[in-house]
């Protein structure tokens, strides 16, 4: 731009003449601008694209392996309390207790003439129980009837950690002994269930726990019992769970090889004198848990093999991100007889 100056003479007065020169972006030039711009933005949405990837990636691992340790964590902590009756010395059978509540509201029985939540005046009292579901779901737990393909059921019954120091609660039942005797009663007090009075004794809640998969989407079931069992989701995401009982046939504590476990027997090869304990202790149990992703991921292909103790190796093939934990729990109550 110019500025050119003028005097006229007739007003006597300077002004100003103004001249402009504009000139544009030339064809070329607008198309060298919009290819850098599309490099550019290509740049910064392939960054973007790959930090989202990376993102959800970490975020689904992160997720299986929160579900996964969980889940472990939660059998793993029933496991070692398995078999725990407080101040009680003796194997807990209907024959050895004062007195026994009776079943109300749902049940859960397993295997076995006496493996419901209370003992019975037949059999032996199977605290400790499982079983493998079949190819198509289905096992001798009779309130199960979702249970997913080849993955385990497992069955415990224990009293809590800690004893009572309040007033037992409703709805709940409660096992009351002293190192000789013992009790089962529910709370309120009915016919059946009146509290017993053992002398210098103390109470506990008592427990019965059943773990399974459900069918579907993946999640980690738990029956429990209240006033009666109920059943509730526990964590999501859990695909298989699995057991294998370590065995140990040795039980005289005069020869060698007691409290040595001889061999990991799955569920399905467990016989009826092994559960009941006839001529052998369980004392481990080995836990597998098979995590998987709640989402697929069109962009992972899945083609690991997965092998839960002796079942035969699992090669999903699919689209879903898994994650396989296995721990070996120690029963520390298996052979507690006598104090």
């Amino acid at each position: 731009m110019k500025n050119n100056l003028k005097y006229n003479k007739n007003t006597k007065q300077v002004c100003c003449r103004v001249n402009s020169h504009q000139q544009g972006f030339t064809l070329l030039e607008l198309m060298i601008s919009l290819v850098v711009g599309l490099v550019l933005f290509a740049g910064v949405l392939s960054v973007f694209v790959g930090m989202k990837t990376t993102v959800t990636e970490t975020s689904s691992y992160g997720e299986l392996q929160e579900n996964a340790r969980f889940a472990m964590s939660v059998l793993t902590d029933d496991l070692l309390q398995q078999n725990f009756w407080g101040d009680y010395a003796g194997s807990l059978s209907f024959n050895s207790l004062d007195s026994v509540a009776a079943v109300a509201g749902i049940e859960c029985i397993g295997g076995g003439v006496n493996n419901g939540t209370y003992p019975i005046a037949q059999g032996h009292f199977r605290t400790l129980w499982g079983e493998t579901s079949s190819a198509t779901g289905v096992t001798n737990m009779n309130c199960i009837n979702d249970a997913t393909p080849n993955s385990d059921v497992l069955q415990l019954k224990r009293v809590i950690s800690n004893p009572l120091v309040a007033a037992p609660a409703n709805n709940f039942s409660y096992f009351v002994a002293n190192p000789d005797s013992g009790a089962i009663y529910k709370v309120p007090g009915a016919a059946g269930s009146i509290v017993p009075s053992i002398n210098n004794s103390r109470t506990w809640q008592y427990q019965h726990h059943i773990y399974y998969v459900r069918s579907g989407i993946p999640v980690l079931m738990k029956w429990r019992l209240t006033s009666q069992m109920i059943n509730e989701p526990i964590v999501d995401g859990i695909e298989r769970i699995y057991f294998m009982y370590g065995i140990s046939t040795v039980t005289d504590p005069t020869l060698p090889g007691f409290g040595v476990i001889n061999a990991y027997v799955s569920a399905e090869n467990m016989t009826a004198a092994l559960w009941d304990n006839a001529n052998s202790s369980i004392l481990a149990v080995k836990v597998y848990v098979l995590a998987r992703s709640l989402l697929p991921d069109s962009k992972y292909d899945n083609e690991n093999t997965y092998t839960l103790g002796d079942q035969p190796a699992y090669t999903p093939a699919d689209n879903f991100r898994r994650l396989l934990l296995s721990s070996t729990v120690t029963l520390y109550n298996s052979e507690i007889d006598t104090w």
